[in-house]
């Protein structure tokens, strides 16, 4: 301290001054940009989350009922493969004659159906969705001989549990 002392008293009036005005100078950069600037965008950014999680809580007690209502209808767990699984529900359906084949596939399950009862096949569908969780990747459906039967390849997605 005592070199830098002994510095600036060497240096001319002119000198001194410049020296002192290029501290303050210093001083108020780093102030403002070093302390200033990035507690202000702290603030700010605290107070942006502060509105959102507010607009969050407001719906959550709003739509509350529903929420909860749809809490319980969680996709069942039984436990099963899924090709297990799937095959079951359709025989229980209703479409045990219809059933040519069920395999598993990268993504879930795949399964034939032969002159299935489209209005049965719908319900089948619909009962694997809203109970055990498999949703739709792919059908195609095709017109089979006599109306209202259908032939079907139908693949699943793993269930989402």
């Amino acid at each position: 301290m005592n070199k830098l002392r002994a510095w600036f008293v060497g240096l001319t009036q002119r000198e001194r001054r410049v020296v002192a005005i290029g501290a303050v100078v210093l001083m108020l950069i780093v102030l403002v940009g070093g302390i200033l600037l990035p507690l202000q965008s702290a603030v700010s950014s605290a107070v942006r989350i502060n509105a959102v999680k507010r607009e969050d809580l407001a719906w959550m007690r709003v739509n509350s009922p529903e929420v909860r209502a749809a809490g319980f209808a969680l996709p069942a767990d039984t436990g099963e493969a899924p090709v297990v699984l799937v095959d079951r529900v359709g025989r229980e359906a209703g479409l045990a004659a219809a059933l040519r084949g069920t395999q598993p596939n990268t993504t879930g399950v795949r399964v034939q159906l032969e002159a299935a009862p489209f209005d049965v096949m719908i319900v089948w569908l619909d009962t694997l969705d809203t109970r055990y969780g498999y949703a739709l990747e792919s059908i195609t459906v095709d017109r089979g001989t006599a109306p209202g039967m259908v032939n079907a390849s139908v693949s699943f997605t793993k269930p989402r549990h």
